[in-house]
């Protein structure tokens, strides 16, 4: 894993240059790219969520697509359309900002659910269905959403249907003080992200993906990671718990979070890392819960907290 290792390390250090003060969160980031996944960047504006964004497309060199969700956007304003050539007597398709190996969704719950329903296909199939003809995305595709949790007005919430088609859901929050002092220092000429360089290759970036595979993962840490899961049904707190497409989220990114570390095996607490940003956006609660003023992230907190984790020699079963 000393390959992925050093891929994951220069990737970071890159965003890192952008992104001041947040690298776990860029890790996060790293580890749904390892996975083939979506991430939502969820949080207030002006916190570096396009800039997140931005950076990891700009350090890997692929083409870059960006989709400035609006309430009257069109479903073929995000896959393409149509167009009848008269020369020829054919239709011809031209693609639309979709059809792009990291693709930013800017505002997505500013659409209405029928445009952002036009996402639910190219995330969870690589591909995009136009006037009845399938067209294939690239071998690298990532969906990169952000969205503000506290401005209401004008916006339409994403239905369950298409949160869990995100692999995960982070947070940047605001900066410390330092950290915020350093921002406007590397500000004060030009933007950072102007001089980014690419660092990685799309070719990289899938060759890393394919070793991912070859992660151990023993039936004793598979067995707290389903019980984690089962834990999300069960909890009188939660009316939805986590699908098991929750519970290969967490497979995938739980061998993701080893090799990212230079690790060919998963530890318990590779799974708790990531046990937040892949099961937090898939829970329902109860309304008993939202009374009490009850959130996601204390829940799955009080679940870590009570999950037996697996002891002993776990690594050679």
């Amino acid at each position: 894993m000393k390959t992925v290792k050093s891929f994951s390390d220069k990737l970071i250090a890159n965003i890192s240059k952008v992104i001041i003060g947040k690298k776990d969160t860029i890790e996060l980031a790293v580890i749904c790219l390892l996975c083939q996944g979506h991430l939502l960047i969820e949080d207030i504006p002006g916190v570096g969520k396009t800039m997140l964004a931005r950076s990891l497309a700009r350090s890997l060199g692929g083409s870059f697509g960006r989709i400035q969700f609006t309430p009257d956007m069109l479903p073929s304003d995000i896959t393409g359309v149509s167009i009848y050539n008269q020369s020829s007597r054919e239709f011809e398709f031209r693609s639309g900002p979709i059809m792009a190996e990291i693709v930013l969704a800017d505002e997505i719950n500013r659409a209405t659910p029928k445009t952002q329903s036009a996402l639910l296909e190219a995330m969870q199939e690589n591909q995009v269905t136009v006037d009845g003809v399938t067209h294939l995305l690239p071998a690298l595709f990532m969906v990169l959403a952000t969205q503000n949790p506290i401005e209401h007005e004008g916006t339409f919430r994403l239905p369950e249907a298409q949160l869990d088609r995100f692999l995960m859901r982070v947070r940047l929050g605001y900066p410390l003080e330092k950290e915020e002092i350093e921002i406007l220092d590397r500000q004060q000429i030009q933007h950072p992200i102007n001089e980014l360089e690419v660092v990685a290759s799309v070719k990289d970036v899938l060759s890393a993906q394919k070793k991912l595979r070859s992660v151990h993962i023993a039936p004793p840490v598979k067995s707290y990671l389903v019980n984690l899961v089962q834990r999300t049904r069960n909890h009188e707190d939660i009316y939805l718990g986590a699908s098991p497409r929750g519970s290969l989220g967490l497979f995938r990114a739980g061998q993701a979070s080893a090799a990212v570390q230079g690790r060919d095996y998963v530890t318990p607490d590779d799974i708790k890392r990531v046990a937040g940003p892949i099961l937090g956006h898939r829970l329902i609660l109860a309304p008993g819960a939202r009374l009490q003023n009850r959130n996601e992230d204390s829940i799955l907190e009080e679940i870590l907290e009570n999950a037996l984790v697996p002891g002993g020699d776990i690594y050679s079963s």
